[in-house]
């Protein structure tokens, strides 16, 4: 087994000269940083009082689940012979606010769009999904269900 370690640094950018002394006040921006990589600049949603002009951490979660399903995906269909020549994702996922104001994620909805090259590989490219998902890291790190509405078409067909 291996074992792979992330580290980021996560900086609070929105205090405006007084802290955190009125709830309404302070701003909830902040930045995330990589080593050797743009930094990303986060708020929280804006239903939360925040900026929404930047990221919020909800975002970025569905984000992962999306972009780790499509990188085994194109993994294990370059590995199948199955030639994908384009693939977008319109996910949505969908959390539930508690009345103390704590919250969970209910669900996550993938909606892969992928184009093969051949007729013969929209089979095999359907199949590929669930393998994708079983495969996914984020998704396995997850306590809710994640579902998938793909969708494949041939190139020169869609």
């Amino acid at each position: 087994m291996k074992k792979h370690e992330y580290r980021i640094a996560t900086r609070w950018t929105g205090n405006p000269g007084t802290g955190t002394s009125d709830y309404r006040t302070y701003r909830r921006d902040h930045t995330v940083s990589v080593e050797a990589k743009p930094d990303l600049l986060l708020s929280s949603d804006p239903a939360f009082r925040g900026d929404p002009t930047r990221h919020n951490p909800e975002e970025l979660l569905v984000a992962s689940l999306s972009s780790c399903h499509m990188l085994w995906f194109l993994h294990l269909c370059a590995v199948a012979g199955v030639v994908v020549v384009d693939y977008t994702d319109e996910a949505t996922g969908s959390l539930r606010e508690e009345k103390d104001g704590s919250g969970r994620f209910e669900e996550v909805i993938l909606r892969p769009r992928v184009v093969v090259t051949h007729p013969d590989m929209v089979k095999r490219a359907q199949t590929t999904h669930a393998k994708a998902h079983k495969m996914c890291f984020i998704a396995n790190s997850c306590n809710f269900p994640i579902y998938h509405d793909p969708v494949c078409v041939v190139q020169g067909e869609e």
